[in-house]
C-alpha cells in the first residue's frame, strides 16, 4: 500500500509543472479569445473548463513522455527534441481544441455527426488557427525549457530563474 501511494504521489508531482504551465497558457488563450469576441455574444469557456483542460493536457504530457518515440533525438542539439515534442504536443492540443468545439455543438444537436457538420459549417477558422498558433508558440517554449531542464537538471534550471544560483558544473565551463 505504501509503495503504491508513493508511486501515485511521484506521478502527481511530475504532473504539476505541465499542468500549471497549461493552466496559465489556457487562461491567456481565454483572455485573448474574450478580447477577440467582445461584443459578439459568443460564449467562452468557464474557469472550471480551463482547470479540466489543464489537467488533461498535463496528463497528456506525462502520457506522451512515456511513448518510446517521444525522445527521438536525445543526442542531437536540444532544438531537435524540443521541436519534435512541440509538434506532438501541438497535434494533441489541436485535437483537444477541436473536440472542445465539437462538444459545444453536440450539446445543441445531440448527435455526433450533426455536431460535426454544424461545427464545420459554423466554426470561425481564422480564430481556430489563431489559437492554434498561440498554443504552438507557448508549447514550443514549454518544450524548450523542459529539454533544457532535462540536460542541465531541474534544480539548476530552477536556481537560474528563482535563485539562489548554483555554481556551473566544471564540464560547462570548458567549450
Amino acid at each position: 500500500m505504501a509503495v503504491s501511494f508513493a508511486k501515485l504521489k511521484h506521478e502527481m508531482m511530475k504532473m504539476v509543472p505541465p499542468t500549471l504551465f497549461f493552466f496559465v497558457l489556457l487562461n491567456a488563450v481565454v483572455i485573448i479569445r474574450a478580447l477577440m469576441l467582445k461584443g459578439t455574444g459568443i460564449s467562452l469557456p468557464t474557469s472550471v473548463s480551463v482547470v479540466f483542460a489543464s489537467l488533461i493536457l498535463g496528463k497528456s504530457v506525462l502520457l506522451a513522455n512515456m511513448l518510446p518515440f517521444i525522445n527521438r533525438y536525445p543526442d542531437h542539439p536540444l532544438v531537435w527534441n524540443a521541436a519534435w515534442k512541440t509538434l506532438i504536443y501541438t497535434i494533441v492540443a489541436g485535437i483537444l481544441h477541436y473536440f472542445e468545439r465539437l462538444f459545444e455543438f453536440w450539446k445543441e444537436t445531440h448527435g455526433l455527426a450533426a455536431a460535426h457538420h454544424e461545427l464545420l459549417a459554423h466554426i470561425n477558422w481564422p480564430q481556430f488557427w489563431a489559437i492554434q498558433i498561440l498554443l504552438f508558440l507557448m508549447i514550443g517554449n514549454y518544450c524548450a525549457f523542459a529539454e533544457l531542464g532535462r540536460v542541465i537538471g531541474r534544480v539548476a534550471l530552477k536556481s537560474y530563474f528563482l535563485g539562489p544560483r548554483v555554481d556551473v558544473p566544471p564540464t560547462w565551463r570548458q567549450g
